[in-house]
């Protein structure tokens, strides 16, 4: 695990590469290369996990000279890779990245299918001038890249090396928009108009001869229907619950200790038992909480999954103002605005993880392809109504102030035929409306994103419209929301973060299932809670879900104050940008009762990180 840094035609020093010393304190390596007439440079910074030796150092190149990789992450399954290798290769040690440097060399990029693991890797073929940038398929591991004039590339796990690079970049307003309505930026997209992402799944090749370019989605073709014979249910059951073991067995694979971030949830439940089953030493577990009696705080929960598992549990309580105080920082951190209040609480979890461990497991990524999400049930009910009782109902409700957010968002939806503006009704955290009065630019990217997955995953073929969804929200919200601010958060304090629910073998297996193992109109995640039946109480599988939410519906009308003259303070990059009377109407509406959490956080972290941008134009 460990940050990567690289450049075609564009030099970069030591300082720069330090600016992602925190995702690699162990170690670094600087490396320049001729590729006939063009210029290249790989930098990494490594935390060191698996062959804590020299002979994990990075870049790393073949015996041969011919092939070079820098390479952030972590392949679970290499040592079976390594086995597939011709005889006669003379590894220096036993990790990861020597594995997938050699069977790139022999299979090339389509080896990239074999991975199970997260990654973010550059690969570059000097025979062929040519060189890869490639992201795992759920987009654990971020990779930012701009391509530029004159063969001219520069890619890095986060985008402040390549800020630092590039200068002055302007803010792509559309960019800001599609951040509005869906709560984060899906890849290729940034706010930065020259910046873009590696989407999950693909890789980009680029010619050094020519500076030609080109996508392709490595991932696409992996759901596949059930076959043979009809497995019962407590068969279906054993089954999932081998791969699910499997899969945390797998990713235990260190060389250093390994801890895991507990909630009072069954998912980091479930995580953590299998992981305690494998593991020889009490597994160090840890916990955030509220102070102030919040419902969303797990702390107790948490430590009465941890008692009955034998871990070693460690817990800190937070409050609103710890909350606020940190807000910038976990902006600046992240380096993109998201509507995702839970992003406060993991600052303050890995800063106590990282007072334990260098490795932690995480219950994250459950909910998307188990079907675990609220609108998972509302898309199977509307299956279920008629298309004209739909519109009646809508419009019956059109106008109304409805103040539960889920029912409002599910209403909305009624009577949309189409899969995709019916998604982008679920997910929209400001309606089109609110869009163009707040910044004065329609939002016309967030329709072609999702689109974009629908149809590279074959969305129409699938039987349910449920399935579409879940499938889609596995590779795109995931990616650039909850997994992006939890890998820039945890490196941030040197932690690598693994997530045994998005292994890669395990969601293929789940997306074979069919859909009535999964959800159902009463509940979701249904073979998942039953296997946990078999290994947890009842007490610990049937806890409200809480989804490591903050209770900053009530810290925010508490705080209004606060936040009033933060995002109404005049002069300031915020309010060059967002008609302050509009801003001013979500303040008061959150005031009377509606709850627009989602949006004022949004708002809040989007007027840090317009400071921080700023500063640094500056």
């Amino acid at each position: 695990m460990c940050g990567i840094l690289g450049t075609i035609n564009k030099p970069f020093d030591r300082a720069t590469l330090d600016l992602i010393a925190h995702r690699g304190p162990d170690d670094f390596g600087l490396e320049s290369m001729g590729v006939e007439e063009t210029f290249v440079q790989f930098g990494q910074r490594r935390l060191s996990i698996i062959d804590l030796s020299p002979a994990g150092h990075q870049p790393m190149e073949t015996d041969c000279e011919q092939y070079v990789i820098i390479f952030n992450g972590e392949i679970y399954n290499h040592q079976e890779l390594r086995a597939k290798l011709p005889n006669g290769i003379e590894f220096r040690g036993h990790s990861d990245t020597e594995t997938i440097l050699y069977y790139l060399r022999e299979f090339g990029m389509a080896g990239v299918k074999d991975f199970n693991g997260i990654f973010a890797f550059a690969f570059l073929d000097k025979r062929r001038q040519e060189l890869y940038l490639a992201r795992d398929p759920f987009g654990v591991k971020p990779l930012y890249y701009h391509l530029g004039e004159n063969r001219e590339l520069v890619f890095a796990s986060e985008l402040g090396p390549i800020r630092k690079l590039l200068g002055k970049s302007d803010l792509d307003r559309g960019a800001l928009a599609s951040l509005l309505r869906l709560r984060y930026n899906p890849a290729p997209y940034t706010l930065y108009s020259d910046i873009k992402k590696v989407r999950p799944g693909h890789f980009l090749g680029f010619e050094l001869s020519t500076g030609a370019s080109r996508t392709v989605h490595y991932s696409r073709e992996w759901t596949k229907p059930a076959s043979g014979s009809v497995p019962t249910k407590s068969e279906l059951t054993e089954e999932y619950g081998n791969h699910l073991e499997q899969a945390v067995k797998r990713q235990l694979l260190a060389d250093v200790e390994i801890g895991v971030l507990l909630s009072g949830g069954i998912d980091s439940a479930v995580v953590a038992a299998l992981a305690q089953k494998h593991y020889d030493t009490p597994i160090k577990a840890f916990t955030i909480g509220f102070s102030g009696g919040h419902w969303e705080d797990e702390i107790e929960a948490a430590a009465e999954t941890a008692a009955l598992l034998g871990l070693e549990h460690h817990s800190k309580k937070i409050g609103f103002q710890d909350f606020l105080d940190i807000m910038r920082t976990c902006t600046d951190i992240v380096e993109e605005p998201l509507a995702t209040t839970s992003m406060i609480p993991m600052y303050f979890l890995a800063e106590l993880a990282a007072k334990y461990v260098k490795v932690v497991l995480t219950g994250q990524g459950a909910d998307e392809p188990l079907g675990g999400y609220t609108r998972y049930k509302s898309e199977l009910l509307q299956e279920k109504i008629p298309g004209f009782i739909q519109r009646i109902v809508g419009a019956m409700a059109a106008g109304r102030n409805i103040r539960h957010e889920k029912i409002q968002r599910g209403i909305g939806t009624l009577g949309i035929q189409d899969d995709v503006e019916r998604f982008l009704a679920v997910y929209q955290v400001f309606k089109p409306e609110e869009i163009q009065a707040l910044i004065h630019t329609a939002d016309q990217r967030s329709n072609s994103s999702l689109r974009y997955f629908y149809d590279s995953l074959n969305c129409a073929e699938k039987e349910h419209s449920v399935e579409r969804m879940m499938a889609m929200d596995t590779r795109l919200n995931l990616s650039d929301d909850l997994l992006n601010y939890t890998d820039k958060i945890t490196m941030r304090f040197s932690i690598e973060c693994r997530v045994p629910m998005l292994d890669i073998d395990l969601v293929r297996y789940i997306e074979s299932l069919p859909l009535p193992a999964k959800v159902s109109l009463r509940s979701g995640k249904l073979i998942h809670k039953q296997f946990a039946k078999q290994i947890l109480p009842d007490r610990i599988v049937n806890r409200p879900k809480k989804a490591f939410q903050s209770p900053t519906k009530h810290w925010f009308r508490s705080g209004a104050d606060q936040i009033r003259e933060m995002l109404l303070k005049k002069d300031t990059p915020f309010s060059t940008i967002f008609d302050q009377s509009a801003v001013g109407r979500i303040i008061d509406q959150h005031q009377a009762g509606f709850n627009r959490e989602k949006q004022l956080f949004l708002l809040l972290s989007i007027y840090f990180w317009l400071e921080s941008a700023t500063r640094d134009a500056n």
